[in-house]
């Protein structure tokens, strides 16, 4: 067993993948506003980048405004079909206009029109008004490939914890705390 978190988080998220890679990069993502009231939502994992772990949204939707407000959060790996959880708490960071742009222009033509058109988490007045919304824009600016809007992109969440579960029988799991202490990485043990 490593002693570093990044490399044991790297095993463990290979082990998912290759299990079921279909949930490997499905993780919980929660945060509050600035008055402490949280919410939760499943986010994807799109790799760690300097040191922090990766996730693309709208800048002006509720988890945008929050991770402004407050910027700590909470992220969890559950990955049943491995028996095994990784929960990461930490302060986030914006990624650069360049990675942010790099990973837009990954995404299909269709993704990227829908972030475009979408005021994410915003109120919708009906069930058609996206195709609505879809259909005017693709009439004006016809299927070229969109830039990136300046109110979408990328945050990473820095840890300065990590926790490791391991399913056992019988509630006996294996919880291994890794919490950053001046700098370097304390690892203890936690009763199930």
């Amino acid at each position: 067993m490593t002693s570093e978190p990044f490399a044991m988080f790297h095993e463990w998220y290979l082990a998912a993948v290759e299990n079921d890679s279909s949930a490997a990069d499905v993780m919980a993502l929660a945060c509050s506003s600035r008055h402490g009231r949280p919410s939760c939502r499943m986010v994807s994992y799109r790799g760690i980048r300097e040191g922090g772990f990766s996730f693309f949204t709208n800048y002006e939707s509720r988890k945008g405004i929050e991770l402004r407000e407050n910027p700590f959060a909470a992220l969890v790996f559950y990955w049943a079909h491995i028996g095994k959880q990784v929960r990461i708490e930490g302060r986030t960071e914006p990624l650069t206009r360049s990675e942010s742009d790099a990973y837009f222009r990954q995404r299909s033509l269709e993704s990227r029109l829908t972030v475009v058109v979408s005021p994410q988490s915003r109120l919708m007045p009906s069930e058609n008004e996206l195709d609505t919304r879809l259909k005017r824009h693709r009439e004006t600016e016809g299927q070229e490939p969109q830039p990136r809007p300046i109110y979408w992109g990328g945050f990473k969440v820095v840890p300065d914890r990590f926790e490791f579960l391991t399913h056992g029988d019988h509630r006996r799991h294996h919880r291994l705390l890794f919490q950053r202490d001046s700098g370097r990485w304390k690892q203890l043990l936690l009763y199930p």
